[in-house]
């Protein structure tokens, strides 16, 4: 096992990457997670990698954030997907990316499933503008229309989906049972009745069946946009059967041996929460897992020497220079009583010594001839050039001055050892809790395969660091260092 690249156990099943990039049967790859854990990376280093070994990649991401194109040195990702270049092409693989455009995804739509009259209507309606731009799990649905296009379409070997960034990633799975529902709810079908009864009987229907209900959303939506809805919904109905069986067939791609769902999380406490939460209701909903990547993980070329010892060391390291720092200062310091060795008065002949005169403290001293007493006289206060010459900082620079040229001492080889004891320490504590927070994973979870990928020094911004990803996912946690 490397240790500074990866730090399973051997308990904890090995996701085996390239084994499921290189799978022919492996159409679909889904990459989803809470928000922050580096899925469009894991996404976008995934299809470089499956691409430089042979496959036709598309990367679709649905990630609002520009970093995808940013490092596949693409200026700008639009609904149509763009070739890569750069990617090593010698055994036969391309890559292509793409970014979600809903609206435009939307529009394709009703431009491919209404004649020409009934989409331009549809299209100028500023309720569907409104929906289509921004509506609650329009964007989720877009990314299922997308995704089934792609793999209708049969151009691509490998389909990697970056999902949205966020706890709600999974509305992904949603999308097709939230329209559905909001297709057959109440609502709808109220609004659909009028169009669908047709002629005076629908007139009828209208002015008195809603009457009341019309009145009030009148009230709460105004009355124009109520007919905006009204007319969307008329223009829409032949469309929405299609909407539901398009939806439930991207559903059951999903569920398809050939989709592989890949958790991407932190190690820390919080992500792997979210973690397990996916793992669960991709169990749940039967969606096959491939596994966890633990993306961002900290490592130590040094990881036999723990914290606590490295924390000791550095502390005797201190001590030791504080110890000669004292001896540096005091060097004829006796130990025991604080005197100088080479000055100790000697009990021989101390009381020989004459005492010194007492001082009587009634007297007071004259001032010197030719000086004011305290520097004053009757007209005010006088400079003295005397009391000057007799400064001991007379002629030399103010301390201010002084200071400007004392020259800063350099820390000395134990105090940077010990610096970096401490780093060190700090280190394997990270690494400490993020090994706990992992085990506590796999305890629940210990079906599912696990690849770590080590921590970069630095951010990803170009194909370079894609390919340093993708080889730390398919490391073998098996292997040793030479």
């Amino acid at each position: 096992m490397t240790s500074d690249n990866t730090t399973l156990d051997a308990s904890a099943p090995w996701l085996e990457v390239d084994t499921l990039i290189d799978d022919p049967h492996t159409r679909i790859v889904v990459c989803c997670g809470s928000g922050g854990v580096g899925k469009t990376t894991t996404a976008a280093a995934l299809g470089v990698r499956a691409a430089e070994r042979g496959r036709k990649v598309v990367v679709l991401t649905i990630d609002p954030a520009r970093r995808l194109a940013q490092s596949m040195g693409i200026s700008e990702l639009d609904n149509v997907p763009r070739q890569v270049k750069g990617v090593d092409e010698s055994a036969g693989g391309e890559l292509h990316a793409m970014m979600l455009d809903m609206k435009r995804t939307f529009d394709e739509i009703v431009e491919g499933h209404a004649d020409a009259d009934r989409a331009r209507a549809i299209l100028e309606n500023p309720f569907y503008q409104s929906l289509s731009a921004g509506f609650a799990g329009t964007q989720e649905y877009m990314a299922m229309e997308k995704l089934g296009q792609l793999r209708a379409n049969d151009e691509w070997d490998l389909i990697i989906v970056d999902t949205p960034p966020s706890r709600s990633a999974l509305d992904f799975l949603d999308a097709p049972k939230r329209l559905g529902s909001f297709l057959d709810g109440k609502f709808i079908r109220v609004l659909m009745a009028p169009a669908k009864v047709g002629g005076r009987a629908g007139m009828k229907f209208l002015n008195v069946g809603m009457s009341m209900m019309t009145g009030t959303l009148s009230k709460l939506m105004g009355g124009q946009l109520l007919r905006d809805v009204q007319t969307f919904v008329a223009a829409m109905d032949t469309m929405f059967g299609g909407f539901r069986t398009r939806a439930d067939a991207t559903y059951r791609l999903l569920q398809a041996p050939g989709t592989a769902f890949l958790v991407v999380a932190a190690p820390e406490r919080d992500a792997l929460r979210e973690a397990a939460y996916f793992v669960e209701r991709l169990a749940a909903e039967q969606m096959p897992l491939a596994g966890l990547v633990l993306n961002r993980v900290h490592g130590s070329g040094a990881a036999q020497l723990s914290a606590e010892r490295a924390l000791a060391a550095a502390e005797a390291l201190t001590d030791r220079m504080a110890e000669d720092t004292h001896a540096d200062t005091h060097p004829d310091t006796h130990p025991d009583t604080g005197t100088d060795a080479g000055t100790a008065p000697d009990a021989g002949t101390a009381s020989d010594a004459a005492p010194a005169p007492a001082a009587d403290s009634t007297a007071e001293a004259a001032p010197p001839p030719g000086r004011a007493e305290n520097n004053l006289e009757t007209t005010g206060i006088v400079d003295l050039d005397g009391g000057k010459a007799g400064s001991r900082t007379a002629g030399s620079p103010s301390p201010a001055a002084a200071a400007e040229h004392v020259t800063p001492t350099s820390p000395s080889a134990a105090q940077l050892a010990a610096g970096l004891l401490r780093l060190h320490a700090e280190r394997m504590q990270v690494l400490a809790r993020e090994r706990r927070t992992r085990d506590r994973f796999t305890a629940l979870h210990p079906e599912v395969p696990v690849t770590e990928v080590a921590a970069l020094p630095g951010d990803v911004h170009d194909l370079a660091g894609l390919r340093a990803i993708g080889d730390r996912l398919a490391l073998n946690p098996t292997a040793t260092d030479d």
